[in-house]
């Protein structure tokens, strides 16, 4: 849900739900009692308008035809080779931080949490997502129109392809076959072919699909057969058949869904109301589907990450400055974590106890022991950090 970020004019009410998020977020952030980053500053930042200073002037035109890929950046020279008789260094894998409004992603040493350094994006990179052969990290620049892709062990810039329209959110299907992008601001679905054989153009747009308003969020099934979308301001839920690239069918939901979460059976989807205080639960294995339960899990629910267990799943609450853990057995709230500055996209790291969370309205990337429930440090990164990921993470 990022209108405040584009600075789009929704409607009244949810203005001031955006509004009051802000104000609560701060004073979340001011008297969270968490630990402080050295150096960090006192108070938190509410994120300034749209098309702010970017490392990418513009966004690329708009194209129908397939995406094209630019040149790849030169990596670094390698360091000089160790004598053959010193140990090999074990290779730290970095955490990810996306600065939408900076247009960077804030590469984090894992342990220190000491930010390395921070890559220059298109503009708007909201959300993230892994190959499936894992050799390649996805950013989704929304307002270039662009993919940003990084080794996700060196933290270094592969290639950018172009031509991809108002990517916000992505998802790969299990099968490796199709790659699906929200565009948020142009209320449609993406599908394309994934043809990673082709190196200058792995991504074939096969449908383009008009759906309700502001596509926000994706979850494919693990037989690869649908992708749903939530409808952030119409207030519906969409599944689209990935065989065919029809709509099977559009219901209406809670006040602003947001992210969009499957249980392991596939029968189950969680959809998160960030303009309300609930998480609601759907039988999709019917058709149509069936409202299961409203989970209360706190104000502003907004996105999902697995617990690694199967049985587990965290949602951040956003206006609540906390995050909740829901059994997916009981579909019921079994725990609360606090998160302060706006708690937005989640990371459980391979520990299966430390939980990363982007603190939107505070500029710093929050780290929550859940053994202790406490904020244990807040890393400093750029403006409005959205999306957070590792390679070292616990089990999808």
């Amino acid at each position: 849900m990022d209108s405040l970020d584009r600075g789009a004019a929704g409607p009244a009410g949810r203005r001031r739900l955006l509004a009051s998020a802000l104000a609560l977020g701060m004073a979340g952030l001011a008297g969270s009692g968490g630990a402080r980053a050295q150096g960090a500053p006192s108070g938190g930042a509410r994120p300034g308008p749209a098309g702010g200073p970017g490392a990418v002037a513009g966004a690329a035109p708009a194209q129908t035809s397939a995406p094209t890929a630019a040149a790849p950046r030169p990596s670094a020279a390698p360091a000089s080779a160790s004598p053959a008789t010193a140990p090999a260094a074990k290779v730290a894998r970095p955490i990810f931080v996306l600065n939408s409004l900076d247009a960077t992603i804030s590469v984090i040493e894992p342990g220190t949490y000491r930010e390395l350094k921070r890559i220059p994006t298109g503009k708007e990179p909201h959300h993230l997502y892994l190959t499936p052969d894992e050799k390649s990290l996805i950013v989704a620049n929304a307002m270039s129109d662009s993919l940003t892709f990084v080794d996700p062990v060196t933290a270094e810039v592969q290639r950018v392809l172009t031509g991809i329209r108002d990517p916000y959110h992505l998802r790969f299907s299990p099968d490796m076959k199709w790659f699906v992008t929200a565009a948020n601001r142009l209320d449609h679905v993406d599908i394309y072919r994934w043809e990673p054989a082709d190196a200058a153009q792995p991504l074939k747009l096969a449908a383009r699909i008009a759906t309700g308003k502001t596509p926000s969020h994706l979850a494919i099934d693990r037989r690869s057969s649908v992708v749903y979308s939530s409808m952030q301001d119409s207030d519906e839920l969409v599944a689209i058949d990935l065989a065919t690239q029809k709509i099977r069918w559009k219901i209406p939901v809670g006040k602003m869904p947001a992210d969009v979460f499957l249980t392991p059976d596939d029968r189950q989807l969680l959809v998160g109301l960030t303009g309300d205080k609930f998480v609601e639960v759907y039988d999709v294995s019917a058709n149509p589907p069936k409202l299961v339960k409203r989970i209360e899990s706190g104000e502003g629910a907004h996105a999902f990450r697995a617990a690694g267990d199967q049985r587990h799943v965290y949602v951040s609450n956003r206006v609540a400055n906390t995050v909740s853990k829901i059994d997916l057995q009981a579909l019921a709230v079994v725990d609360r974590y606090p998160a302060p500055g706006g708690p937005d996209c989640l990371e459980v790291l391979a520990d299966g106890r430390t939980l990363l969370v982007s603190s939107r309205w505070a500029r710093r990337m929050s780290v929550v022991d859940m053994a202790t429930r406490q904020v244990v440090r807040q890393v400093p990164v750029g403006r409005s950090p959205h999306g957070v990921w590792t390679l070292d993470h616990a089990p999808r």
